[in-house]
């Protein structure tokens, strides 16, 4: 995959699938990433604990570098935790799915999640001119929601009414 490439240090061609996920494209770049991790993080922390966040970020992290080594069509530097934040979001829409389909509610709002964030990456892909890794969104999206439901497939209970 990475044909002739020389790396900077032994472990690179191995660490560079988690690290890129801690790199950045600039300030800009971080800053959206840390508002969505902010407003995501709290709701799988609820879930899971720090625990089995760590477990469904890294995953994610590693599901977006599998989704871009095996769907991008050359190679080009990723960077950004967008995969990982995907994975967060596929986690937390796989644990409201498995929640709506147990006590047999309307599976709508889920569906409309993951289409809002199918359009919101083509979108995006446009408006970067075709810079956005939406392969590791993919990639990163379905970990989540694979890991998700290997943390915790339990559903949550129903809110007390009142």
């Amino acid at each position: 995959m990475l044909d002739d490439w020389k790396p900077n240090y032994s472990a690179q061609p191995y660490a560079m699938f988690f690290t890129y996920g801690f790199l950045h494209g600039g300030l800009a770049h971080l800053g959206v990433n840390m508002v969505t991790l902010w407003s995501l993080g709290r709701a799988v922390l609820d879930r899971v604990g720090a625990g089995g966040f760590a477990l469904l970020y890294g995953g994610s992290i590693l599901g977006g570098a599998a989704g871009f080594a095996l769907l991008a069509p050359d190679l080009r530097p990723m960077v950004g935790a967008s995969g990982a934040l995907f994975g967060l979001a596929g986690g937390i829409l796989a644990w409201l799915y498995v929640d709506r389909y147990t006590y047999r509610e309307g599976l709508w709002p889920v569906i409309r999640a993951v289409l809002l964030l199918a359009a919101l990456n083509v979108v995006l892909w446009w408006a970067m001119d075709g810079q956005l890794a939406w392969q590791t969104h993919l990639g990163g999206f379905v970990a989540g929601w694979v890991l998700a439901l290997l943390i915790d497939p339990r559903p949550e209970p129903p809110a007390a009414p009142g």
